[in-house]
């Protein structure tokens, strides 16, 4: 049996990378959007001090660049979509949500072609993502970072 399938908000992302997110009892497959791994890579690379460029601002500078190649050398273990399959997917749910951005929609695509379920961090759960993915069937959890 498949493990379960998990999509990782940018910031998730990079605490998983970092540190590793807390363990779950069973096993779960990591993936995340090519988006969100954009907006990762770019906040560690060019950085900003925002919410996701302040994990890697916070390590010794040695440390920041083991941490940004580990990130623009995405470990195999993480999946990214497929645009051949996740585009159409995408056009579709924008006919639904028109106001829905191009980063939320991916992730919703995403997240439904996997059947999995999508785990925010809590500044993207604050946002409208979580009433879109409630709309398309999607499951989502908002994970804390300690």
């Amino acid at each position: 049996m498949a493990s379960p399938s998990v999509v990782l908000d940018d910031r998730l992302l990079i605490e998983e990378l970092l540190v590793g997110l807390p363990k779950t009892r069973r096993r779960v497959e990591f993936h995340t959007t090519s988006y969100w791994y954009y907006r990762a890579c770019r906040a560690a690379a060019i950085g900003a001090g925002g919410h996701l460029s302040g994990p890697f601002e916070q390590l010794p500078v040695g440390e920041q660049e083991r941490a940004i190649i580990s990130l623009l050398e995405l470990r195999d273990d993480i999946g990214l979509p497929d645009p051949r399959v996740t585009i159409p997917l995408m056009v579709e749910i924008a006919g639904r949500h028109t106001r829905l951005n191009l980063l939320n929609m991916e992730a919703t695509a995403m997240a439904r072609l996997l059947r999995g379920t999508v785990w925010l961090s809590e500044a993207s759960a604050a946002g409208i993502l979580p009433g879109v993915l409630d709309d398309e069937g999607v499951a989502w959890a908002t994970i804390a970072i300690a």
